[in-house]
């Protein structure tokens, strides 16, 4: 057998992340400020942001405008959409996705924060923890964000204070212990400045942890997708007479798949083997997350898109029709109980019905409301709903990429509301 294989990289080596933080907490100054420090801006675009912070009458560089793309952003001066930035330094790799602070943009915060393995969440020394943070910090707690961590910025307009820094810090650690996040990492900065950011800040000797990059480069790596049960939500049939092949296209979102593994085909739960595992046409020994390979059925069994190939033991998840979830509403259109949506389940997609609202979640306090009726833009609740047909799903914090799922308008196509089956509310 030919073997195609690509090395497994190491998941120490990049690292995920996402900002979060109240308007104009300095998000998009912290991303610039980190990029410039790190030195890894392109001369163009600093002499641009230097150009246009002139005409501004600005007496520094502006580094906002380094993240904030779109001409309604600048304009604004506000972060509108997730804007992505990839850099490294010599101990790591990362993807870091500078999300929205407003509240009505809660949605790209949850886009950008799903795929996270830390939370960057923001907070202005002057105001301390606000609404926004909170829900912020609930959304990444929801999200089973591996690692949270709260940077205290504008130290420089508090005068360093360690005592606003430290109160702040224990504020926040509270209400993340509510969420049964614990010990989160506090940092105090000054994004303009550059304190803490890259660079110990000489202003605040009476801090001794780490940088914020230094943090960075610590922060544990993520569970190795690959020693998770295996899971292949299937995308596309292949299908060639000629050589009488059939094989199943998409990509494995956890484990590991080798020929000869058993595997049971969901929700038929009809069990078979693997014959065989291809790669650009060519088969290989095995396939790993998060790779997109073609598998190979010893057996000729009708499996379609949207079924799930898994791992033949007990950990496969039992298809059902009956979910209970976590949600966060995305849409301006209310939600409510009865109301017939479409669920998109991985590959799947299928009819589905809200059969109770079982209570919304109050951010400030994470008391619950029964029965709130209807879900309006952003709020965070618990439902339960009867989908058309079954569906294979792990609880979310089990696996993300099966625990997952949207709910779509059948009419207009619009996401309505993000689920974590399960969840933690």
């Amino acid at each position: 057998m030919t073997t195609l294989q690509e090395p497994r990289l190491s998941t120490g080596s990049l690292l995920r992340l996402a900002t979060a933080g109240s308007v104009d907490d300095g998000k998009s100054t912290l991303v610039g400020r980190l990029l410039h420090d790190l030195r890894v801006v392109m001369p163009d675009q600093l002499a641009a942001v230097e150009r246009v912070s002139r005409e501004r009458g600005l007496a520094a560089p502006d580094l906002a405008l380094l993240t904030d793309g779109l001409r309604a952003e600048r304009e604004q001066g506000i972060t509108i959409d997730v804007a992505y930035r990839y850099f490294a330094t010599a101990r790591r790799r990362f993807i870091l996705a500078d999300t929205p602070g407003h509240v009505q943009y809660t949605r790209n915060m949850v886009t950008g924060a799903s795929t996270a393995q830390l939370a960057v969440i923001l907070v202005d020394a002057r105001h301390g923890i606000v609404e926004q943070t909170r829900r912020h910090a609930a959304v990444a707690a929801l999200l089973c964000v591996p690692q949270i961590v709260l940077l205290v910025n504008k130290m420089d307009l508090v005068g360093f204070d360690k005592d606003v820094f430290a109160e702040i810090s224990a504020d926040f650690a509270r209400y993340l212990e509510r969420l049964g996040v614990d010990d989160p990492t506090s940092i105090p900065i000054s994004a303009l400045r550059g304190d803490n950011v890259v660079e110990p800040s000489q202003a605040m000797d009476w801090y001794q942890g780490p940088t914020f990059l230094q943090h960075l480069e610590e922060v544990p790596p993520a569970p190795d997708p690959t020693e998770q049960a295996a899971r292949f939500p299937v995308q596309y049939v292949i299908r060639s007479g000629e050589r009488d092949y059939r094989g199943y296209a998409g990509q494995l979102v956890s484990g590991v798949l080798r020929p000869g593994d058993e595997v049971v085909v969901l929700p038929a739960n009809r069990r078979t083997t693997v014959a065989g595992i291809d790669i650009a046409g060519r088969p290989v020994d095995e396939a790993f997350a998060p790779q997109s390979v073609t598998v190979r059925l010893t057996d000729n069994l009708d499996v379609a898109r949207g079924e799930l190939i898994a791992a033949a033991a007990l950990s496969a998840p039992q298809p059902t029709r009956e979910l209970t979830a976590t949600v966060c509403h995305l849409s301006e259109r209310p939600l409510g109980v009865g109301d017939r949506v479409l669920l998109r389940h991985t590959t799947r997609t299928v009819q589905a019905e809200i059969t109770e609202l079982v209570h919304r979640i109050d951010v400030e306090t994470l008391a619950a409301t029964s029965n709130p009726g209807k879900l309006r833009a952003n709020d965070i609740a618990r439902i339960r709903l009867r989908t058309a047909t079954s569906i294979a799903a792990d609880k979310y914090a089990v696996n993300r990429h099966t625990g997952s799922f949207l709910l779509i308008d059948a009419a207009s196509g619009d996401t309505l509301t993000a689920g974590l089956i399960g969840g933690l509310l």
